[in-house]
């Protein structure tokens, strides 16, 4: 009995095994390459994306500044299910080739949302350093049809201060 009850067990292991390889994807970004999870109390503004069942983020391409902090509000106004996951553009499209294996995965890691249809999520993010971030619905098929985004981080940094009226240092 008890190596029927391993052998049972086996493809339960492999499969937990396979989600958890499967859920370090795209959420684990100690690098900071996209920034990190925000504080709601540091929220500088919302931004709201609506997805719809044209594999379109209807709101697609925004400009923030490194170091704001922002609200996403990620509406579903589809019959599908829709999600928005910020990442870089590897990230997300080796998180879309594990996807297409595992359908029915759902997200909750800081930098995504899964949307049932007629519901609303919240991603809030901080953008750290200055660049693109990217955004897309992984939901199979979803991405391949064009449902991406983009993020401009614009740099906060100030150029350098000269002493002389004409910006020239002597």
């Amino acid at each position: 009995m008890k190596s029927r009850n391993i052998l049972l067990s086996l493809p339960c292991a492999l499969l937990s095994l396979s989600a958890m390889a499967a859920g370090n994807h795209a959420g684990d970004h100690g690098d900071g390459a996209i920034g990190k999870p925000g504080l709601s109390s540091k929220v500088t503004r919302t931004v709201i994306v609506d997805m719809k069942d044209d594999m379109r983020f209807h709101s697609s391409n925004f400009n923030v500044k490194q170091g704001e902090t922002i609200r996403f509000i990620a509406k579903n106004s589809g019959k599908v299910k829709h999600e928005m996951v910020l990442g870089t553009e590897k990230d997300l499209q080796d998180h879309y080739e594990v996807m297409k294996k595992n359908p029915e995965m759902e997200h909750a890691d800081d930098n995504m949302v899964t949307v049932a249809p007629g519901k609303s999520g919240e991603i809030i993010w901080q953008f750290t350093k200055a660049g693109k971030v990217d955004f897309a619905c992984l939901q199979p098929g979803h991405f391949d049809a064009g449902m991406k985004g983009l993020v401009n981080v614009a740099s906060s940094k100030l150029p350098p201060k000269s002493d002389s009226p004409n910006g020239h240092k002597h």
